[in-house]
């Protein structure tokens, strides 16, 4: 279950009558535990509670009681042993009228509330469910309510009107629904004249069969497009009259309303009734796209970007460059004074911007730097010289676009609110503005700067409406003369592999000036192409994206960083790779890293990496400090080190393949048995396991045929092969008994890398294997070459420059021979370092040996890594970084600051 489910399960049970007996089942089923759990707990073997109640180990320990004892009974389950034995986190006591709560692992404080009001604590007990994110959603609590209820209305009114869910009416049920959160939030919050206008007009004047529902809404949407003076020719009813004139085009155009079914009209009322003070714009859009997408409607209200997050890209950007010019002027008005000019005029541009997110939180950023000038100045209740269209943005989708304007609409009005009071705050709300300052379009087809220009106060986009945007516009102007402009955002992510077909043709209208990138960059780096051409013409702009971590590994850091250094483009600031998660249940998240993007200046650069902060002189294609080069592949080896080449690849459907017992029974036969042979992919060589293959040379392929079994298995891979839609597959059905990719096997040994394995070890995974090993094309292979060559790859020095250099799958390290291997810079060995190299290799497989039948799986864990492979590791690390400067690296950083430097040396060579 999500959180919106939970929630709305939790509210269902605080309606219901109390049921002193079955409220703790019922309270664990609102939370998604099973019927089998439930069951269990109903039985006294399963059940530990010494207090009468219900004890979930490592869960929760319910308790209910006779009115008045709730706080007695908390403290009984504080003090039960079984709670303590049970490692119960939480502790819960009710009697149906009140209900109190702890959380025995936190210092949060506890819940105490009304009985019938404990569904708004609901994110209190979320790692019941297994989402762990509680602090998000605890401060997100109404955007999840309230987008749980929108959701319920907008599948149910598609029930009774399924045409508004075609293609052709699909933006007038996003406009219809956007117009609902308008008159919702409006109402409470007094813009209109007095509380729960809407809800109430609809509840009084809307037959209870709602019949006549969708009628009463559209007269009141046509209300408040009518301006006060041209009412009385307008036919209103009276009761609509009472709406005040909103304009902005939030409600022009057509005022159709999709027909309502009883419990439409229900669910409408209902949601009316929540507090829609509590929205958070800045989430709340993010949650309410999925509404709209059926799609996402299985994750709903769990995708939406964090603040920390969204602050980790604005702060460096521009912000902390303005708190720190606020803590400079001090008290001093002019200083002030010049500090609230400058930031009228700066420019926020999300060309990706979603619902908004990115945009509202820079402007009530902003909003709350301009307050305390004005406090300072003794201005407090001075009128905001920071304009909402300053804050730009160019959405593909028309509902995000729509609820991004709506969001930034309520966050001036709740900015307005809390620095100059509410009273003036409505009193200046209405009528809204008309301006369109979300552009919907494709950002990547878009022309930047005429959507936001460097200079001057006049663009091109100008919407007919507010929810409309063609493209043949006239002008609109900004407020205030062009000053610093900031480009900011998250824009989808693709691999190249993935792109569509619409996609690649984004990308080449992007990389107009580099085709080849378009055919092998990630989506997001469309974006970074559209800066360069935007920053050729407003050189002062700087950008900082969210994008994957790929663009700085691999093969595209060797691609894209070239050409923007060769603009003059400079990495300002960035943050390392770090999980992007969401509020998902157990969701791992994906991996980003945040690029601040500008003209090169010299400017101090800053890499953060969590918590510190380092400032460098610059920052390299790897996010490496002070290091510019770029990586290219290499199909030899640049230094001593021997070819590295792949495993082999049998596209068999697996029919080359045996098990235990059949390789067992081929080994009998003595003619066959030299056919059968130890396979090898990264998972037997990480995780020992057993898995055999036949390996039949041409010249013994009569003798096999001659076995029935292997002859079954030759006539299954012939037919696999021929039904392959990969012509180059359909090419080996007539020789069956050989891999169809062959790129070498041992004579005597192979030295053998996964290709694909975990960053959590502290060495990458390589072994030496016998000739009887096939090597599987999940792996490298060294063939037969010395052993000090195992010595490098099992370096810490080794592991540092595969986990930058080379493409990762998430945070795993994603092994190449081209880039990793060949490019690594090693130093011209004498004979005595290869011997010294070799005899580390051999102390590293022999203290493996001690540990028999260990796997590299098991040795490897860094929390029970064996005290002597350590020590050969160690001694592995001491003689070969002596060899590249004459005793042990300090850091990571050294190593990689000294490899590079090595690299350009030999490259240039």
């Amino acid at each position: 279950m999500n959180a919106v489910e939970i929630e709305q399960a939790i509210s269902e049970l605080a309606e219901k009558p109390f049921d002193r007996q079955e409220f703790p089942f019922q309270f664990l089923e609102a939370f998604g535990f099973k019927e089998t759990t439930i069951r269990r707990l109903r039985t006294p073997a399963y059940n530990k509670s010494d207090l009468g109640g219900v004890l979930r180990t490592n869960d929760i320990h319910i308790a209910t009681c006779q009115t008045g004892e709730v706080s007695t009974t908390l403290a009984a389950l504080r003090a039960s042993p079984a709670t303590a034995r049970a490692k119960a986190r939480f502790i819960l006591a009710t009697d149906g009228e009140t209900l109190e709560a702890e959380d025995l692992s936190s210092d949060d404080p506890p819940v105490a509330c009304a009985y019938p009001d404990f569904h708004d604590h609901f994110g209190f007990f979320l790692p019941l469910a297994g989402i762990t994110t509680v602090k998000q959603i605890r401060e997100s609590a109404f955007d999840i309510k309230a987008t749980g209820r929108l959701n319920r209305l907008y599948v149910e009114l598609l029930k009774d009107n399924p045409e508004w869910g075609t293609e052709a009416r699909r933006h007038d049920m996003n406009h219809f629904m956007a117009r609902l959160i308008f008159c919702f939030f409006a109402e409470d919050t007094g813009i209109f004249n007095g509380g729960t206008l809407f809800t109430t007009t609809v509840g009084q004047f809307s037959d209870k069969d709602s019949s006549n529902t969708h009628w009463v809404i559209s007269e009141i949407f046509r209300a408040m497009n009518t301006k006060i003076a041209d009412r009385p020719a307008s036919g209103l009813r009276n009761w609509a009259n009472a709406f005040p004139y909103v304009n902005g085009g939030l409600f022009s155009g057509d005022t159709d309303v999709p027909r309502f079914s009883k419990i439409a009209r229900s669910y409408l009322l209902h949601i009316g009734s929540l507090d829609w003070t509590k929205i958070n714009p800045d989430i709340f859009g993010s949650m309410i796209q999925a509404v709209a997408d059926e799609g996402e409607r299985s994750a709903l209200g769990m995708h939406y970007t964090s603040v920390p997050n969204i602050l980790k890209v604005l702060n460096p950007l521009f912000l902390d460059d303005l708190r720190a010019q606020l803590e400079e002027a001090g008290d001093n008005p002019r200083k002030l004074l010049n500090l609230r000019n400058r930031m009228a005029k700066i420019r926020v541009f999300d060309p990706a911007c979603g619902s908004g997110n990115f945009l509202v939180i820079a402007y009530k950023e902003m909003r709350a730097i301009e307050a305390e000038i004005n406090k300072r100045r003794g201005e407090a209740d001075r009128k905001t010289d920071i304009p909402k269209t300053n804050f730009r943005g160019i959405e593909l989708r028309d509902f995000a676009a729509e609820i991004a304007r709506l969001a930034l609409i309520i966050a001036e009005f709740q900015c307005d609110v809390t620095y100059r009071g509410e009273v003036q705050a409505r009193a200046e709300f209405l009528p809204l503005d008309r301006r369109n300052w979300i552009t919907q379009g494709n950002a990547l087809r878009l022309d930047w700067l005429s959507i936001c220009p460097p200079t001057g106060t006049g663009v091109r986009f100008q919407a007919e409406d507010l929810f409309h945007t063609p493209l043949d516009q006239a002008q609109i102007d900004f407020e205030n003369e062009g000053g610093e402009t900031y480009i900011c955002g998250n824009p989808p992510y693709r691999g190249s592999k993935w792109q569509s077909p619409e996609q690649k043709s984004d990308m080449e209208a992007a990389w107009t000036k580099y085709p080849k990138l378009a055919k092998t960059t990630d989506f997001v780096a469309g974006w970074i192409a559209r800066y360069f051409e935007y920053s050729s013409t407003v050189p002062n702009a700087v950008a900082a994206f969210v994008t994957t971590n790929s663009i700085c590994q691999g093969q595209q850091a060797s691609e894209i960083w070239p050409v923007a250094f060769s603009r003059g483009i400079e990495i300002r600031f960035a943050h390392v790779p770090f999980k992007w998660s969401n509020l998902a249940s157990q969701n791992a998240g994906v991996t980003v890293i945040i690029l601040g993007l500008a003209k090169a200046a010299t400017l101090p650069k800053k890499l953060y990496d969590g918590d510190l902060v380092r400032d460098c002189i610059a920052i390299g294609p790897y996010l490496v400090p002070n290091q510019l080069t770029a990586v290219a592949k290499s199909n030899e080896p640049i230094g001593p080190q021997s070819k590295m080449l792949f495993g082999n690849m049998p596209r068999d459907g697996g029919h080359l393949f045996l098990s235990s017992d059949e390789a067992f029974e081929l080994r009998k036969n003595t003619r066959v048995a030299r056919m059968v042979r130890h396979f090898v992919g990264s998972e037997e060589l990480i995780n020992g396991k057993q898995r055999y293959c036949l390996w039949i040379e041409t010249d013994d392929l009569n003798e096999a045929r001659e076995n029935a079994f292997i002859e079954d298995r030759l006539r299954k891979v012939a037919a696999n092969r021929s039904e392959s839609p990969a012509q180059s597959t359909r090419d080996f059905a007539s020789r069956p008994h050989r891999f169809v990719q062959i790129a070498g096997w041992s004579i005597n040994s192979a030295i053998v890398v996964p290709r694909v394995s975990s960053e959590n070890r502290e060495f990458l995974p390589v072994d030496l294997l016998s000739d009887d090993y096939i090597i599987g094309d999940r792996n490298f292979a060294l063939y037969d070459s010395p052993l000090w060559n195992l010595s490098i790859i099992a370096s810490r020095l080794h592991w540092v420059w595969i986990g930058t250099v080379c493409v990762r799958m998430r945070t795993d390290f994603s092994y190449s021979n081209t880039l990793g291997w060949n490019t690594f810079p090693v130093p011209n060995l004498t004979e005595k370092n290869k011997e010294d190299l070799t005899q580390c290799a051999e102390e590293i497989l022999l203290a493996r040996e001690a540990h028999f039948p260990a796997t590299i799986a098991d040795l490897y864990n860094p929390d029970t890594m064996p005290d002597n492979l350590r020590a050969a590791h160690d001694r592995n690390d001491e003689v070969l970084e002596r060899i590249y400067v004459g005793r042990r690296f300090r850091n990571d950083t050294e190593r990689l600051e000294k490899l590079f430097s090595l690299y350009q040396k030999m490259r240039t060579q």
